[in-house]
């Protein structure tokens, strides 16, 4: 068996949300949190006119969600103390040697990095839940990980963040092989990007636990040649995740440097595949109601 997590470009069968939930991510008054339910229903209305939506919903919210929803999402209920699933829920991969094969990896949700503030036991259960419900096979992982904080091209690269993967809030014991490693094994990547953490902003406790999802996105098949510093007669664009200077795009080989951000053309698949998007987890089960 190979795991393989295809790129987010890919086709996909049905769009996975989390209802939102009071506490600090929704926000601390009224207006703030109406225009959190509001934006999360008009995502989701919007997608439920293309594709199924399945909208995981705590108990305490279930009356409102309803209500704002309406019959064109699916609710599932299921006990929630945050709302960003791409982060908490499954990251879904396919086995091309299985055609049809699911798989769901569960990783350590902490809470993006156990602040204070955070609560995440709920959350940390979702991967779980969701895999059994459409019949994915779950694949446990030890590693702390958010799906925001990684990238991939879905032919063998995956873009990852010190701040993230090798921070000391998530894990303070990994190195850049043992994550890569990690990578192989559950999403099939053969090529891991490190992205640098930014400084001097990573002197703070909210920029040591930023993720990718301010990184570099390419569904074509170039590079983004990045450095930690300009390059004189190069017009640059500074990414504001990160102290990579993102110089020029170019055609990479397939063998390209481990600095390098090296996205091969991609081969539109005869199967249906898996991502995930934004503030939603997308799935190609067929299996999914």
């Amino acid at each position: 068996m190979a795991w393989r997590m295809p790129s987010e470009t890919a086709p996909h069968d049905r769009t996975w949300m989390a209802f939102p939930v009071e506490g600090v991510t929704l926000g601390d008054t009224d207006a703030l949190r109406e225009e959190g339910y509001r934006a999360w229903t008009d995502v989701a209305l919007a997608v439920a006119e293309f594709e199924p939506v399945t909208m995981v919903v705590d108990p305490s919210e279930t009356a409102r969600a309803r209500r704002l929803l309406g019959g064109a999402v699916e609710i599932v209920e299921a006990p929630l103390d945050e709302f960003w699933i791409r982060d908490f829920g499954p990251t879904f991969v396919v086995d091309a040697d299985r055609p049809g094969a699911l798989g769901a990896v569960d990783w350590v949700f902490n809470g993006w990095g156990s602040p204070d503030w955070a609560n995440a036991a709920l959350s940390n259960e979702i991967a779980g839940i969701v895999a059994a419900l459409v019949g994915a096979e779950r694949i446990p992982s030890l590693l702390v990980n958010e799906g925001g904080g990684i990238h991939v091209d879905g032919e063998g690269t995956v873009l990852a963040t010190d701040t993230v993967q090798l921070g000391a809030e998530r894990n303070p014991f990994a190195t850049r092989e043992r994550v890569e490693a990690e990578f192989a094994r559950t999403l099939g990547t053969t090529r891991t990007v490190w992205l640098p953490a930014a400084s001097p902003a990573t002197t703070t406790a909210s920029a040591r636990r930023a993720t990718s999802t301010s990184s570099p996105r390419s569904p074509r098949p170039v590079a983004c040649c990045c450095t930690t510093s300009g390059m004189r007669g190069i017009p640059t664009t500074r990414s504001p995740a990160t102290s990579s200077t993102c110089c020029r795009t170019r055609r990479m080989p397939r063998a390209a440097p481990s600095r390098s951000c090296a996205f091969p053309p991609r081969r539109r698949s005869a199967t249906r595949t898996a991502s995930s998007t934004g503030a939603t987890s997308t799935t190609s089960s067929s299996t999914a109601a």
